[in-house]
């Protein structure tokens, strides 16, 4: 099996599954919750979970890929594979312009949780910095980038176990101010589990299913990770008790303590929780492990892997060749000053509009996001076909019940793009899509021109293909 060149393999075992976890646990769920509770009540468990379940199978699709062969740039290797060298081209660019766009929501929120200690500091100011800090890191080393991502991760995942232990605490033994109204009756007494009724409940897909981006981000990293085929499917196979405890655990224990009816838009349920609670530093401590959150979301995923995908599209031919080049530590830098250059646009959007700033940029991503996960389960809906007729190698790691599972999970995505297409604030987002979109079928031809002059890594990926 031929491998993409260049790369060192500096990430590890606990680094990838840290990453894996990192990549799922982001602003989607610390500061973009608030507004979904707000507006749908405790039926928005229900939404995380019915996502969940779908991009479990997308998962499940793409680690069938990845141990059938490793492809440069991942998923957009298989694209280009199963479905023609312009797929593989469009999911590279699209999947950059997601991440950077996503990379810029992160920033965002970090801007909006440093104002609960500094008021005075504005939006972009932090964004700024930010966004300086993770650049050099990101230069230095993958091994450095993974060594940090670890304890972003390990911060992440120890305060929502902490919060969903205070909080049992809280319903338990009733300590402190929230223990005298704290009961599990709260996910249905004031309203209903649906209290706003079905209508607002499916409004809120959009932001569950942001929530959710990074998922795919193991993809990404198997070029860099350490027997890939051991630690991509462990990774993959742990999704659904991660989603229950972070996403599910955490959101049951917090409507549990407190009432929907007192949490907003624009604030972290979870510092307003443990404020709510009142165990001093609570929720300033809450605030620091969101805001660090929001740090590494914007570190594996805005800065990590854009800058990955971008060096495809020089390997592949979908872009200039000098985007391929990797310095003497196996980092391809030149791409990763672009992509933090480009998020930078995002400091400019937190200046002009900071008010509408986290959703038009989250909308964007999202109709992003649903465009590449398509392609993950339609590459590997033809992958399927091409084993039983042509007698391509068998993947041992299978999603399960295909092709049902994945027309299952097309017909979720085509309702979540209608709920995005509904709202007049959301739908802005497919009018940015479709003009990418348009972008995308502008430059192909000279893509293509520069591919066949150049003799790029598109032939080598179709040579492997062929002898895979």
């Amino acid at each position: 099996m031929a491998e993409p060149e260049g790369y060192q393999r500096g990430l590890g075992t606990r680094q990838i599954q840290m990453l894996a976890i990192g990549g799922t646990i982001g602003t989607g769920l610390f500061l973009g919750a608030g507004e979904n509770i707000a507006k749908a009540g405790p039926s928005l468990i229900l939404t995380y979970a019915v996502a969940g379940l779908m991009l479990f199978f997308v998962m499940r699709a793409l680690g069938e890929l990845l141990t059938y062969r490793r492809a440069e740039g991942g998923f957009a290797g298989y694209a280009r594979e199963f479905l023609g060298p312009f797929w593989g081209y469009a999911t590279t660019w699209t999947y950059w312009i997601i991440w950077v766009t996503t990379g810029m929501a992160e920033l965002t929120a970090a801007g909006t949780y440093v104002q609960k200690w500094w008021p005075e500091v504005e939006q972009w100011q932090t964004a700024l910095v930010a966004l300086i800090v993770l650049f050099t890191v990101n230069l230095i080393s993958v091994k450095l980038f993974g060594e940090l991502e670890f304890w972003f991760a390990m911060i992440k995942v120890a305060a929502i176990v902490m919060m969903i232990l205070v909080g049992l605490g809280v319903l338990i033994f009733g300590f402190s101010d929230a223990g005298k109204t704290a009961e599990v009756s709260n996910l249905w007494s004031h309203g209903g589990f649906f209290p706003e009724g079905l209508s607002p409940t499916l409004m809120t897909l959009q932001m569950v299913m942001f929530a959710y981006l990074g998922v795919e981000l193991v993809g990404v990293t198997a070029s860099e990770a350490k027997d890939p085929e051991k630690n991509i499917p462990r990774a993959i196979n742990a999704l659904p008790v991660r989603f229950a405890l972070f996403y599910l655990g955490s959101l049951l224990v917090i409507l549990s303590v407190v009432s929907w009816t007192e949490f907003k838009g624009g604030a972290s349920p979870f510092v307003l929780a443990f404020d709510k609670i009142g165990i001093p530093g609570g929720g300033d401590l809450v605030n620091f492990v969101v805001l660090t959150a929001a740090l590494s979301s914007c570190n594996a995923g805005g800065l990590y892997s854009t800058s990955r995908m971008l060096r495809t599209a020089g390997v592949n031919g979908d872009g200039f060749k000098a985007l391929g080049r990797l310095n003497g530590r196996g980092l391809p830098v030149l791409t990763i000053i672009i992509s933090s250059l480009v998020m930078g646009i995002g400091v400019v959007v937190n200046a002009v509009v900071p008010d509408k700033a986290f959703e038009y940029i989250t909308s964007v991503s999202t109709g992003g996001a649903i465009l590449v996960w398509t392609m993950i389960l339609v590459s590997h809906m033809i992958y399927r076909r091409r084993v039983r007729d042509r007698g391509l190698k068998q993947s041992s790691y299978r999603m399960p019940w295909a092709p049902y599972t994945n027309w299952l999970v097309l017909a979720f995505f085509v309702f979540v793009t209608v709920t995005i297409a509904w709202e007049s604030d959301t739908r802005v987002a497919l009018y940015v899509i479709l003009g990418w979109f348009a972008l995308i079928v502008i430059g192909w031809p000279f893509v293509r021109r520069q591919s066949r002059e150049a003799d790029p890594g598109e032939n080598v990926v179709m040579k492997q293909s062929a002898g895979a």
